[in-house]
C-alpha cells in the first residue's frame, strides 16, 4: 500500500488547540488508515492506505481531526515520493546558498498559480529568498532576517493553506519516511 505523509496546519498553539502527537496517531488509526507514525508533536505524521486520492485523504483526516478535537485541523497531504522530491529539493537549494541562517519549507495544500508564484518570488529582498517549487515555498533566509519573526519575507499570506517545517525536519523524515 501507498506511503503519504500529512501535516496538520495550526495545532499546539496555546491552550485551545491543543493536539498531542499519540490523540493524532490514534485518530488518523480510527480513520482505518494503518502503519501510522507520527514525529514530535507538531503534527507530522506517515500513513499508508489503499486510497489514491490526496484531496479524500486530507478530507477524511480533517473530518476525523475535528470530531476528535472540536476545531478545524487543515491537513495537507503527500505521497512518500512527492515528499523525498520536496526534501531533495531543500538539499539542493541550501547547498546553492552557503551561509543561510534559516531555511524553512512552507508545504502548501494546493499548488499556487503561475502569477502567485511570481508574487511569493517578489517578497524576496536582503533578507532572503523565496523559492516556489511545486506545493512547497522555500524561505532561504540570510543572516540578520529578522530573527523571531514568523514571516519575516511576508509572503505567507500569498501561499493559500500551508504549514511549514524547518529543511532539518523536513529532510530528517524524508530520510525516515519515504
Amino acid at each position: 500500500m501507498p506511503t503519504y505523509l500529512a501535516f496538520l496546519r495550526a495545532i499546539n498553539l496555546g491552550r485551545t488547540r491543543v493536539f498531542p502527537k499519540e490523540d493524532i496517531r490514534r485518530a488518523v488509526e480510527a480513520t482505518g488508515f494503518t502503519d501510522v507514525a507520527t514525529h514530535i508533536n507538531t503534527g507530522n505524521v506517515r500513513l499508508t492506505t489503499a486510497m489514491r486520492s490526496r484531496a479524500r485523504i486530507e478530507e477524511r483526516l480533517e473530518r476525523a481531526f475535528a470530531a476528535d478535537r472540536g476545531f478545524e485541523v487543515p491537513t495537507i497531504v503527500f505521497s512518500a515520493a512527492e515528499f523525498a522530491d520536496i526534501a531533495e529539493t531543500g538539499r539542493r537549494l541550501s547547498a546553492e546558498r552557503p551561509g543561510l541562517a534559516r531555511h524553512y519549507v512552507y508545504l502548501l495544500k494546493d499548488e499556487p498559480s503561475a502569477a502567485a508564484v511570481a508574487d511569493i518570488a517578489a517578497t524576496s529582498s536582503e533578507l532572503g529568498e523565496m523559492v516556489v517549487s511545486g506545493r512547497a515555498a522555500h524561505a532561504l533566509l540570510q543572516p540578520g532576517y529578522e530573527e523571531g519573526r514568523v514571516d519575516p519575507l511576508r509572503a505567507a499570506k500569498l501561499l493559500g493553506v500551508a504549514t511549514n517545517r524547518t529543511l532539518t525536519v523536513v529532510t530528517t523524515l524524508a530520510d525516515r519516511w519515504c
